[in-house]
C-alpha cells in the first residue's frame, strides 16, 4: 500500500471517530465515507478513467457481508431499466421518451469498475445494470473502517436526463452521478435501488477530487478549488499568483467537506462571475455568453444573494462558504454547493429555477431526507420555500395577481387537479414506483408543499415557522424521516400530529367541510357544520356581523390533544369546541341580539386544501 494511501486512511479514521461521537449524540447512527479520486478526461472521446480510494466507516451495529455501488451512467443504454420504464409508462418525461433506445455506442453512458480491493484483498463483484454488487471476502464489523481502492472507466452519455454531454444549449459536460458511488446503509438497511430517473440518497463524507482535462476548459461545481494559482480562470482578483500551464491539460483540484455527492461541469466557453454576500459566502455563476444570456445572467447574481439570505433566515444558516449556479443539464437539478440549470430563459423563469434549486440546499443538500422514500420532504418543502421567496424577492411590492396575493395558489390548484384526475397515489409511495409521472410530480411538489402550508393552519404560522428552524438545528446532516419531522412540530406546538401524517401522507383521503344548515330562531342562529370528506381537520369559522365586527369559532380535533393559539391579525376567538373525528357534524348557536350575522365562513384564509370550497360560505340573503 502506498505511503500516501496509509496516511489518508489514518487521517480519515481519526476524522470518522470524531464523526461517530457527534452522530451518537443524535441517537441515530450513520455510515460515513471519504472519497479520494483522480480523474483523466479525454474530451475527444468523451471517456474518462478514474482511480478511487474510499475510507468507509461502518458506524452501524450490524456486520456487513456485502457492499453496493451506484453506476448511474449505465442507465443511458438501450434496454436499461430507465429506457424500458420511459417507453412503457403512460406519460413519459418528454426529455427522455424513447431517446435512450436510439443511442449509438459512442453516445451511450457507462461506468465499469475494472478492479476493486477491500483492505488490499480482491473481492467478488457483479455489475447488474446501474448497481455493482460486491461480496466481501471478510465482513465489515460494526464500528470499523475499511479502505476501498478501485479503478474505473466511463463514458459520458449524450445529454438526456440530468447528466451528460452536449446539452441542448451546447454545454459540453454536465457531470452529475458520474462516479461509482457507495449506496447508503441505514436503520432501514441497504438502499441499492436501480436508477430509473428519479431521486438520490447518499452518505455524508468528504470528497477530494482531482480532474485532469484539456486546459481550454473551465470547471465549476461542488467543492472548494484547492489550486487557484495553477488554474487562474476567475480567480486572478483573489491575489493569487497564477502559474502559466505547461502541456495540453490542467488538473483541477477540489475539496468538499461533509457533502453526500459531488457534481462538476465543464465548458471552454464559460464566463465565470462572482459575488461575495454580506455573510461572506462566495456565489459563483458560470454561463456561456450569448444573445439568450447576456441580459439575464449578469442580473441573476443579485437574486441569488437575496435568496441565500432569505432562506438562511427562515430555514437555517447555510453551512458552506460558497454556492455555484452553473448553466448546464436539462432543466434544473440540485447538488451539494451547486446547481445545474438551463440558461436560455426569460428573467422570471431563470430566477424562479435558481431559487428552487438553491432552496434544495436546505432540504436535499443538508437535511437530506431519503429522496426516494420521501420525495415530498425534499421537492414539496423546496417548492414551498422557493415559491414564497419568489413572491418576496422577485415580484414587485406593487404587483397584483395570484402569484403575489396568494403565492401558493399554484400548489393548491395542482393538488386539486391531481385529485380530479383520479391518478393520485399516497405520498408514502416510493418515488420509483408511482404509476404515472403526473402522480409523482403533483404529489411530490404540490401536495408536498401543502403539507407545510396546512401545518401553518393547524398549529399556527408563527409556531410552524419557529419549528422549521428547530427542525434544521436538530436534523441537519442526519437524514431525517417523516416521523422525525412530525416530532419536531409536536414538540414546538404541544399538539399531537400523527393523525395528520397518517391521512395526508399515507392515504389519498380528501378534505371537504361544509356549512350544512343555518336555522334562524329569533335572535339565535343554529349552525350545523359537516365533515363530508374522509380526512378530518381542525376548523376555523369566522362570523361577520352587520356592524362590521368579526368573531372566530375554533374547532380543534379531539385527537390533537390541544389546539393552536389565536393567530395575530385574526378576529377574537369567542368559543373553542373539540370535534371528535368520528362525528360527521357539530352544531353551534350564534347570538344575534346585538347585531345580525351577515356571513359565516369556514377557513377564510383558504390554507386548508378543501376540495370543494363552494359550501364553505353562508351569507344572509335578507
Amino acid at each position: 500500500m502506498k505511503k500516501i494511501t496509509v496516511l489518508f486512511f489514518a487521517v480519515m479514521s481519526i476524522h470518522f471517530l470524531f464523526d461517530q461521537e457527534v452522530f451518537a449524540q443524535s441517537q441515530r447512527w450513520q455510515q460515513s465515507v471519504s472519497y479520494q479520486m483522480d480523474i483523466e478526461m479525454d474530451v475527444k472521446t468523451n471517456q474518462y478513467t478514474g482511480k478511487q480510494t474510499i475510507a468507509y466507516s461502518n458506524n452501524s451495529p450490524d456486520t456487513l457481508n456485502q457492499l453496493f455501488f451506484h453506476l448511474y451512467y449505465n442507465a443511458f443504454q438501450p434496454n436499461s431499466m430507465m429506457d424500458v420504464r420511459s417507453r412503457s409508462i403512460k406519460d413519459p418525461d418528454r426529455r427522455v421518451g424513447d431517446r435512450i433506445s436510439k443511442l449509438t455506442p459512442d453516445e451511450i453512458g457507462f461506468i465499469h469498475v475494472e478492479s476493486l480491493l477491500v483492505n488490499g484483498q480482491t473481492v467478488e463483484m457483479e455489475e447488474v445494470g446501474t448497481i455493482l454488487e460486491v461480496k466481501l471476502t471478510e465482513p465489515i464489523m460494526p464500528h470499523s473502517t475499511v479502505l476501498l481502492e478501485s479503478e474505473f472507466t466511463a463514458q459520458v452519455p449524450l445529454q438526456i436526463r440530468r447528466a451528460g454531454r452536449d446539452n441542448a444549449e451546447g454545454i459540453r459536460y454536465s457531470m452529475s452521478q458520474w462516479y461509482p458511488k457507495l449506496a447508503n446503509y441505514d436503520e432501514q438497511g441497504w438502499h441499492a435501488n436501480p436508477y430509473i430517473g428519479r431521486e438520490f440518497y447518499g452518505i455524508w463524507g468528504d470528497f477530494d477530487v482531482k480532474i485532469t482535462i484539456d486546459k481550454s476548459y473551465i470547471l465549476g461545481g461542488t467543492g472548494y478549488l484547492q489550486n487557484k494559482n495553477e488554474i487562474g480562470f476567475g480567480y486572478e482578483d483573489e491575489g493569487v499568483t497564477v502559474k502559466k500551464p505547461s502541456g495540453s491539460t490542467l488538473t483541477w483540484h477540489f475539496y468538499a467537506p461533509k457533502v453526500h455527492d459531488f457534481m462538476w461541469a465543464a465548458d471552454p466557453k464559460y464566463t465565470h462571475e462572482k459575488l461575495v454576500t454580506a455573510d461572506g459566502i462566495t456565489l459563483h455563476h458560470l454561463y456561456v455568453k450569448s444573445k439568450e444570456t447576456k441580459d439575464t445572467w449578469p442580473k441573476l447574481k443579485e437574486y441569488t444573494a437575496k435568496t441565500m439570505a432569505y432562506l438562511s433566515e427562515r430555514y437555517g444558516t447555510y453551512p458552506y462558504k460558497q454556492y455555484s449556479v452553473i448553466q448546464g443539464g436539462d432543466g434544473g437539478m440540485e447538488y451539494p454547493m451547486a446547481t445545474l440549470i438551463t440558461g436560455h430563459r426569460p428573467m422570471g423563469s431563470l430566477v424562479g429555477v435558481m431559487m428552487h434549486e438553491l432552496a434544495h440546499s436546505w432540504f436535499q443538500g443538508v437535511l437530506a431526507s431519503n429522496e426516494s422514500l420521501y420525495p415530498w420532504m425534499d421537492e414539496g418543502f423546496t417548492t414551498y420555500a422557493s415559491t414564497l421567496s419568489m413572491a418576496d424577492n422577485y415580484l414587485k411590492p406593487s404587483a397584483k395577481g395570484p402569484l403575489k396575493d396568494s403565492p401558493l395558489k399554484g400548489a393548491y390548484v395542482g393538488y386539486e387537479r391531481l385529485v380530479e384526475s383520479g391518478l393520485e397515489e399516497p405520498l408514502s409511495t416510493h418515488a420509483d414506483h408511482f404509476h404515472t409521472n403526473t402522480a409523482y410530480g403533483s404529489a411530490s411538489y404540490s401536495k408536498g408543499a401543502l403539507f407545510l402550508a396546512q401545518l401553518g393552519y393547524i398549529i399556527g404560522e408563527e409556531t410552524r415557522n419557529k419549528a422549521m428552524l428547530r427542525y434544521w438545528e436538530t436534523w441537519k446532516f442526519k437524514h431525517p424521516n417523516v416521523n422525525d419531522f412530525i416530532r419536531i412540530m409536536e414538540k414546538e406546538s404541544g399538539i399531537e400530529l400523527d393523525w395528520y401524517k397518517e391521512y395526508w401522507v399515507n392515504s389519498t383521503k380528501t378534505i371537504d367541510y361544509a356549512i350544512s344548515t343555518v336555522t334562524e330562531k329569533e335572535n339565535n342562529l343554529a349552525v350545523v357544520l359537516e365533515r363530508k370528506g374522509q380526512m378530518p381537520m381542525p376548523i376555523d369559522l369566522i362570523v361577520t356581523y352587520e356592524n362590521g365586527e368579526k368573531e372566530s369559532y375554533y374547532f380543534p380535533l379531539a385527537i390533537m390533544r390541544g389546539g393552536k393559539a389565536s393567530e395575530s391579525n385574526w378576529p377574537e376567538r369567542v368559543k373553542t369546541t373539540r370535534w371528535p373525528w368520528t362525528n360527521e357534524t357539530v352544531e353551534i348557536n350564534i347570538d344575534q341580539s346585538n347585531s345580525k350575522v351577515t356571513s359565516i365562513q369556514i377557513d377564510p384564509s383558504e390554507r386548508m386544501a378543501d376540495i370543494d370550497k363552494s359550501n364553505n360560505l353562508w351569507t344572509n340573503a335578507k
